[in-house]
């Protein structure tokens, strides 16, 4: 009958459909959200940098105090709202670095694989290895830098099944 079908309805939408409703999904869509503005106050410092200093100061060093203030701003954001933690800064922050800190090299090797093996500009170059190595550091985030002491965070499926 069509009440039956309206009831299904209704409770594949209570437990499915408002996703957005549920605490993380919210922390995903402010990752995604803070995640742009970090690619853009990264890839902004490091041009800013080689505009000011490419002619003087070898491209690779750039991306050292590049990545120091991109590192410090990610943590900011993400400890204060994304994934909204209450624990020790200094400890999450350095874990932030260790997340953060294999990006960067990875970044890095890139970046000198680009510009060296390929020819890519070093502007162009950054830009690609920071769309790759954002692609990783959510769960780092998620499940190291940011996961409170002792917790075991339920996976998708857990939580994904049960209603608002």
């Amino acid at each position: 009958s069509d009440s039956s079908w309206q009831k299904h309805l209704e409770n594949i939408w209570r437990t499915h459909g408002m996703c957005i409703l549920r605490e993380p999904c919210y922390a995903f869509w402010r990752y995604l959200l803070t995640g742009a503005w970090n690619t853009l106050f990264g890839i902004g410092i490091y041009t800013l940098l080689y505009g000011l200093l490419g002619d003087r100061v070898h491209y690779l060093i750039l991306g050292i105090p590049a990545n120091i203030l991109s590192i410090t701003n990610a943590f900011l954001c993400y400890k204060f709202f994304v994934f909204k933690t209450k624990g020790n800064v200094l400890r999450e922050y350095l874990k932030c670095y260790v997340v953060y800190g294999a990006g960067s090299l990875t970044g890095m090797v890139l970046l000198a694989l680009l510009v060296q093996g390929l020819g890519m500009h070093p502007v162009a170059a950054n830009i690609l290895g920071t769309v790759i190595v954002i692609a990783f550091s959510y769960f780092g985030h998620k499940y190291f830098s940011f996961r409170a002491e002792g917790s075991l965070d339920m996976p998708l499926e857990s939580w994904r099944h049960k209603r608002i």
